[in-house]
């Protein structure tokens, strides 16, 4: 493929003309990415990368039905909402059909960022209550409204970072949280330091308008809340007047597998008075949405104040949403996104079994951490080692990313797309790259050696391997078939459709 200009030019004018703290993966040595479909990637030379960090392009890089779907409109009529068109009005009935029923009016916007900021205003319109309660190592997004409740962020700015009407809540992790896997109910101890912070806000006369959350941390480190730890804050913040915030930027559309949206994983009496969407939504287009209910939106426009996004929900947008919706059902991509990430989690398991660097493997679907320790008993994070991974991954044509606090957790949540084949390759190479670090430092411990070979380039299971049994075991969860190899948008790929189901 002709380039206009090479890889060192491309650098060098990035250097020059884009802003310094716009940074780049692999920022030692980047890579010029010219191309992408289905989980692959394809720099300047050809060279083909499995992607297993892009949870923006949600079905697949470049899906065709999704391209087909922006051409035929963009060809028709692109405009904003202010006039009226079908697509508008289908998108929103087919999007909130995936929702609990209260959850009924939406307001399209453009990035996660913008729905998140959004969502804020929606929650101190709705009691004039101005305080918010955030999780540690939460991120929302880059605006200034969102900085100032990204722990993420704003920890990197000092003492004054935090600002008088944010409060921070323990992040709900029971591997390193304060409250951990061996406390009878992590849940509620975490929910009671969400009580705590209420009480002493209300004690300095400042009432909280919202408690919001990833429905699971991402950049904190890949987070699962323990069940219930949701329906217990949201009794204390209603209480105290105000709402619940879930963020689903990064995990919804049926990224966990067992449901739709990530907050449904705590149970059917859980239900957020206002969800945030973005990243996947438009499979890279630039899309998002607040969905909330009509007591929040009445109270929003009771203030006399109008909303107007000039692209939000435009119908180009909402056509692109629209098939994305078909795509994930056609060819049932939650099914696959629980087979296949039940059988990546499984795998990555066996390494913990046999790798004293593997302190944790938690995950949920095609949303996987793994966190890298030096001392299994005390959990010091392995910083170096998993930036080691993930450059020695890239030269091997594997992107993954690290993340977390303390950038250490290895970290899933490929396209949906994601096969067996797939999982069965990454976790080979990371059981490699895990052996050859054991052995360098001599940390090995004579566990069992790989089971798998590695021939002219190709992972080869060999017979009767963990694999072959795990594969087995997950073929068929809940009647849904796993995508077992690599041939992008076959038809044979595709399930019978049916309708999104909450």
């Amino acid at each position: 493929m002709s380039q206009l200009y090479s890889k060192a030019e491309t650098l060098e004018l990035r250097r020059r003309h884009i802003g310094p703290s716009c940074e780049v993966f692999f920022a030692k040595d980047p890579i010029k990415i010219v191309r992408a479909q289905g989980q692959y990637m394809f720099d300047e030379n050809g060279e083909k990368y499995l992607d297993c960090i892009n949870n923006v392009a949600h079905v697949g890089h470049s899906h065709p039905d999704v391209i087909k779907a922006s051409v035929k409109q963009m060809e028709l009529l692109n405009t904003n909402s202010r006039f009226l068109h079908d697509n508008l009005v289908q998108y929103a009935k087919r999007l909130t059909a995936t929702l609990p029923e209260k959850l009924s009016i939406c307001y399209f916007v453009n990035s996660g960022s913008e729905a998140n900021d959004l969502a804020l205003q929606l929650a101190r319109q709705y009691r004039g209550h101005q305080d918010v309660i955030t999780l540690d190592h939460a991120y929302h997004g880059h605006l200034s409204s969102l900085i100032d409740i990204s722990p993420y962020k704003f920890n990197h700015l000092g003492k004054e970072g935090k600002k008088d009407f944010v409060h921070v809540a323990p992040a709900p992790d029971i591997y390193r949280g304060k409250y951990r896997e061996d406390h009878p109910d992590p849940a509620s101890a975490y929910a009671d330091d969400v009580k705590k912070i209420i009480e002493e806000t209300e004690k300095n006369g400042h009432k909280i308008a919202a408690f919001i959350a990833e429905s699971m941390q991402s950049c904190g480190g890949q987070i699962i809340p323990p069940a219930g730890y949701f329906q217990k804050v949201a009794e204390f913040v209603h209480k105290a007047g105000g709402v619940f915030i879930a963020d689903e930027v990064q995990v919804g559309f049926g990224r966990v597998g067992e449901h739709f949206w990530g907050f449904q994983l705590q149970g059917k009496d859980f239900v957020p008075d206002i969800v945030t969407m973005g990243k996947p939504i438009g499979n890279g287009h630039p899309m998002s949405c607040v969905v909330t209910t009509r007591e929040i939106a009445e109270a929003f426009n009771a203030s006399g104040l109008k909303y107007f996004n000039t692209f939000g929900g435009n119908p180009v947008s909402c056509a692109i949403g629209l098939a994305v919706l078909d795509v994930i059902e056609k060819e049932d991509l939650q099914g696959n996104a629980l087979c296949v990430g039940n059988y990546l989690t499984e795998l990555l398991k066996k390494q913990k079994e046999k790798h004293p660097i593997v302190g944790d493997v938690r995950g949920i679907g095609l949303f996987v951490g793994v966190d890298l320790v030096k001392d299994q008993q005390k959990r010091t994070p392995a910083t170096a080692e998993a930036q080691h991974i993930i450059y020695k991954l890239k030269e091997q044509r594997i992107l993954l990313s690290a993340d977390g606090p303390h950038r250490n957790i290895l970290k899933f949540k490929p396209p949906m797309c994601f096969t067996m084949k797939d999982a069965e390759l990454v976790v080979n190479r990371i059981d490699e790259l895990l052996t050859a670090l054991e052995e360098a430092s001599g940390a090995r411990t004579g566990n069992e050696r790989s089971t798998t070979t590695q021939h002219k380039g190709k992972i080869i299971n060999e017979g009767n391997s963990q694999s072959d049994h795990i594969s087995e075991s997950v073929n068929h969860i809940n009647g849904t078939a796993c995508r077992q190899e690599h041939d992008l948008y076959a038809e044979n790929h595709a399930a019978p459709y049916k309708r999104i189901r909450t």
